[in-house]
């Protein structure tokens, strides 16, 4: 079955966006140290979900393009929101567990990258649908921001199943329930 992993850089204090949602400190570290890595990753997805607040600030830093295609990409949202012609966009909204329902069967045997944010990934980790977490801590503390997962309640015990050390200092940690 398809994995949920929560896919996303952090800094060293747990901030995944300044509080204006701004991400120009991760943007100044470049990403081809990263590319292969990503490429790696991308290519066991087969569906997104992300927030109204990632998905907008994707298309606000890159209206002309949508790096992601058509891969099937499930946005949350109560809003009117604009698809990118030709890109696999769909907005929903729901409870966790029926947008993840939608998910899987778009993903296929394909893992679910929950995208972002942190309150996205939260709402699943809370709804014990996080199936793996893997986080870039950059070299880097913001001090203050979006948190990485800004769950209600502790989540179950997780577990290290891997670490990448990157050029330039980032180091991936990745975990997986329990």
């Amino acid at each position: 079955m398809a994995k949920v992993i929560y896919y996303v850089a952090s800094s060293l204090d747990g901030f995944i966006a300044t509080e204006d949602d701004s991400l120009e400190w991760l943007l100044g570290f470049g990403f081809a140290a990263f590319q292969d890595h990503y490429d790696q990753f991308i290519s066991g997805v087969g569906a997104l979900i992300m927030g109204a607040t990632t998905y907008e600030w994707i298309r606000r830093e890159q209206p002309d393009s949508w790096d992601y295609g058509e891969l099937p990409c499930l946005v949350l949202t109560h809003r009117e929101l604009q698809a990118p012609p030709g890109s696999g966009v769909r907005f929903t909204r729901g409870d966790p567990g029926q947008i993840l329902e939608q998910a899987r069967e778009l993903a296929g045997e394909r893992n679910v990258w929950l995208v972002g944010g942190g309150d996205v990934a939260a709402q699943f980790a809370d709804a014990g649908l996080l199936d793996e977490l893997w986080v870039t801590y950059m070299p880097v503390a913001l001090g203050a921001g979006r948190r990485l997962l800004p769950v209600a309640n502790p989540t179950a015990r997780m577990h290290l199943i891997g670490t990448t050390s990157f050029n330039g200092g980032a180091a991936e940690l990745r975990f997986a329930r329990d």
